[in-house]
C-alpha cells in the first residue's frame, strides 16, 4: 500500500513538473496554442490522479486496509 501511494504522489509531481516545463518553454505564436494544450492536459492528469488517490485512500480506510495513526479524537 505504501508503494502505491508513493507511486501516485510521484506521478502527481511528474505531471506538475511537465506542466511547468510546458509553461516556461519558449515558443513562437504558432506553437503557443499547442503549448497551452499540453500544459492543460498535464494539469488535468494531475488533478485526476489526485482525485483517484483521494478516493482510493478513503476506500482503503473504509475497508480497513489502512488505519489512522494520528491523535485520538476523543479524550
Amino acid at each position: 500500500m505504501t508503494y502505491a501511494i508513493a507511486l501516485f504522489l510521484l506521478a502527481i509531481v511528474v505531471c506538475l513538473a511537465s506542466a511547468g516545463f510546458f509553461m516556461l518553454r519558449k515558443s513562437d505564436a504558432h506553437n503557443d496554442e499547442q503549448r497551452s494544450k499540453n500544459m492543460a492536459r498535464a494539469l488535468t492528469v494531475r488533478v485526476l490522479l489526485s482525485v483517484v488517490l483521494f478516493v482510493c485512500l478513503m476506500l482503503a480506510w473504509k475497508l480497513g486496509y489502512i488505519q489512522p495513526t494520528g491523535l485520538p479524537v476523543s479524550r
